[in-house]
């Protein structure tokens, strides 16, 4: 088996020039779309009036990142990863600019919001792939369960914007936003340009043709079914984007339909989730979990939390926010844990199309969520639907992780 070195005690610094100049571009990327992505959501809400429709939007921007990361993860590992982010930061500048301008002067509409929608979640989806692909490429050794933890809380903090995008929604509509996005857009791709070229690629000038393409696609399903462990930590976490898909369709029309101003009463119990994953990310930061425990902590976390998600809409808004906080802090256990582990374990020259295809598995999970979701609130009440999704989240969990416990443990219980 051709496995990566896991490293066991830090060796360097983690923060390089190159951690930080990706860190700082991320960070800045990370809150345009936050800001964006909840005020579209309000703005086809508002839009089109219907639930209904706004599951339509969230199937078409799903959609095409099933296909597009599997197409894309052969080509992360040809091909300069590093040119790939930057450049889809570039087209995701001037998508935001031009949507920006078409509402403002009255041009946009059902058909346009829908070829937009497809087209950010192919970019979307590519990205994930790339990013994720390159950033371990930027980590000194023994710094992965870090730096992931840097990765999860500065993206929680940037959670802070969606408060900020309803504000900015209410009082001025939806293009200020967009035109923001697109900034941000523009200058995480100029921090990312200025990242060193660290990866190395086939230089010989030898043709990458069609019948190499498609052996790369074959090769890196063929890794991933002869991994048992890496197979049923990508299944289980389809199940869990499952889950998260119907949650996705389901909780913020729920809220604007139970409380008035529901999007506010949504914020203040999900923000909650917010803290948790920020003081999560801290303590993953200042303390390593202990190796031989990781595959016990991460099996507990994925149970409580479907079994959480699965009951909290039942609850008094208190017991809701303290059940958020709850599924924040463990939230950040479960990604610093399974993130870490399958990017250390997996080889450099295969990581892209593993990505891909964890990608495409987690994708396809969070679109049949979102399908079924939204044609089960046509016909059950909200409530007891979300219960049935995320009850089948936890079975899952119980299925794949603690019956591929064997096989997962080697991959989880160590120290990265």
């Amino acid at each position: 088996m051709n496995q990566s070195p896991i490293p066991t005690e830090s060796a360097a610094p983690l923060w390089t020039r190159d951690f930080i100049t990706i860190t700082l571009g991320s960070i800045v990327s990370m809150l345009g779309g936050v800001m964006a992505g909840f005020a579209v959501s309000l703005f086809v809400l508002d839009y089109t009036g219907s639930p209904l429709y706004y599951a339509l939007y969230i199937f078409l921007h799903t959609l095409p990142q099933i296909a597009a990361p599997l197409l894309a993860g052969p080509l992360m590992d040809k091909f300069s990863r590093r040119r790939t982010i930057y450049l889809l930061d570039f087209c995701s500048t001037a998508i935001y600019f031009a949507v920006a301008l078409l509402v403002l002067t009255g041009r946009f509409n059902f058909v346009l919001l829908a070829v937009m929608t497809l087209t950010v979640g192919t970019i979307d989806s590519v990205y994930r792939v790339a990013f994720e692909s390159f950033y371990p490429m930027l980590i000194t050794e023994g710094n992965y369960s870090k730096a992931y933890s840097i990765a999860s809380t500065l993206e929680t903090l940037t959670l802070v914007m969606i408060p900020v995008s309803t504000f900015l929604y209410k009082a001025f509509g939806i293009c200020p936003i967009l035109f923001a996005n697109s900034a941000c857009f523009l200058v995480a791709a100029l921090f990312e340009v200025r990242i060193s070229d660290v990866e190395k690629l086939d230089r010989s000038g030898e043709a990458y043709s069609a019948r190499r393409y498609l052996s790369d696609i074959r090769q890196g399903f063929r890794y991933l079914l002869s991994e048992r462990g890496l197979l049923c930590i990508a299944v289980y976490f389809a199940f869990s984007s499952f889950g998260g898909g119907a949650s996705s369709v389901i909780t913020l029309p729920w809220f604007r339909g139970a409380f008035e101003n529901g999007e506010y009463i949504y914020m203040s119990v999900w923000g909650f989730s917010v803290l948790g994953r920020a003081l999560g990310g801290l303590l993953h930061y200042r303390f390593k979990l202990p190796a031989k425990r990781k595959f016990a902590i991460a099996l507990s976390v994925y149970v409580i939390i479907g079994l959480i998600e699965a009951t909290y809409l039942y609850a008094p808004l208190g017991v809701m926010r303290l059940g958020c906080f709850l599924v924040g802090i463990l939230g950040v256990t479960s990604y610093t844990i399974r993130i870490s582990a399958t990017q250390a374990y997996v080889p450099n020259e295969l990581r892209g199309r593993f990505n891909g295809a964890f990608v495409m598995l987690d994708t396809a999970g969070a679109l049949v969520g979102e399908l079924l979701a939204g044609g089960a609130i046509a016909v059950f009440p909200m409530r007891p639907a979300l219960t049935a999704f995320l009850l089948l989240v936890v079975l899952a969990a119980l299925l794949f992780i603690l019956g591929g416990r064997r096989y997962i443990k080697p991959i989880y219980n160590t120290q990265v």
